[in-house]
C-alpha cells in the first residue's frame, strides 16, 4: 500500500505505543519534531506525515502541502470535508500499519495542529478501533455536523489546546469544539495560553502531562 510520506522518531526501546501527529497548512511533518524529546517519552514512536501538495483556493490557488482545500480563513465558509475525509483515510491506514508493527490501537494517539487537527478529529472520533487519544491544537472541529462518531471510541480522552490571540484560527473554535465533545461525554481537556498560532513551552508541558496520562 502506498502510504503517505513520514517523519519517523523511533524510541531506543521497542515502542508499546504511537503518536501520529498531523502538521498544518503550509508546513511539513518536520515541523513538530524538536518537540519530541521535550516530550519525556521513552517508549513511543512519533510519526509525523507530510501533507500532499494541492491547490488552496484562500493562497489564490497556489500549490502547497495541505491536507485538504481552505476557501477562507478562521474556520468560516464552506468546509472541503470531502478533502478532510480523504486525508483521514490516509491517517487510518498509517494507524492500521503502526498495528502491523505490534502497537494495539488502543495505545495510538491521533494528533494535529491546525489544518491537521481538523483532520485528526474525523479520524480519530470516527475511529472502528479504540484509540488512545486525540489531539487537537490551534484548530476547529470541521466535521462537527457530519462525523460519524464511533461506539470504540465513545469516551476517548481528548487535549484540545488554542492561542488566545490566534489571528488564523480564533479561539472560539477552539473552544466549540471543547464544548461540543464535553456534551457528548468525551473527557475532554481544554487550555488555551496567551500566543498566537503556535505552540509554547506551557503548552508543551501540558501534552507531555496528557501524553503519560493515556499511555502510562
Amino acid at each position: 500500500m502506498d502510504y503517505l510520506p513520514c517523519v519517523e522518531l523511533d524510541p531506543r526501546q521497542p515502542a508499546d505505543s504511537s503518536v501520529i501527529w498531523l502538521h498544518g497548512l503550509g508546513a511539513s511533518g518536520h515541523d513538530f519534531e524538536p518537540v519530541v524529546p521535550e516530550l519525556g517519552r521513552k517508549s513511543t514512536r512519533f510519526v509525523f506525515p507530510h501533507a500532499p501538495q494541492i491547490p488552496v483556493t484562500v493562497n489564490g490557488g497556489m500549490v502547497m502541502p495541505a491536507w485538504y482545500d481552505i476557501v477562507s480563513l478562521g474556520g468560516n465558509g464552506a468546509v472541503d470535508e470531502e478533502g478532510i475525509r480523504r486525508s483521514a483515510a490516509q491517517l487510518d491506514a498509517l494507524i492500521e500499519r503502526e498495528i502491523e508493527r505490534g502497537v494495539p490501537a488502543e495505545r495510538i494517539l491521533v494528533a494535529g495542529f491546525s489544518q491537521g487537527g481538523a483532520v485528526a478529529y474525523e479520524a480519530a472520533l470516527r475511529h472502528p478501533k479504540r484509540l488512545a487519544g486525540l489531539m487537537a491544537l490551534s484548530t476547529y472541529f470541521a466535521t462537527a455536523d457530519s462525523v460519524a462518531f464511533s461506539e470504540a471510541n465513545a469516551g476517548l480522552p481528548v487535549f484540545i489546546a488554542h492561542g488566545t490571540f490566534d489571528p488564523m484560527v480564533p479561539e472560539q473554535g477552539g473552544r466549540r469544539a471543547a464544548d461540543t465533545l464535553s456534551a457528548k461525554g468525551y473527557p475532554t481537556e481544554y487550555k488555551t495560553y496567551p500566543m498566537e498560532h503556535a505552540v509554547c513551552l506551557e503548552e508543551i508541558q501540558d501534552i507531555a502531562g496528557f501524553l503519560a496520562r493515556v499511555f502510562d
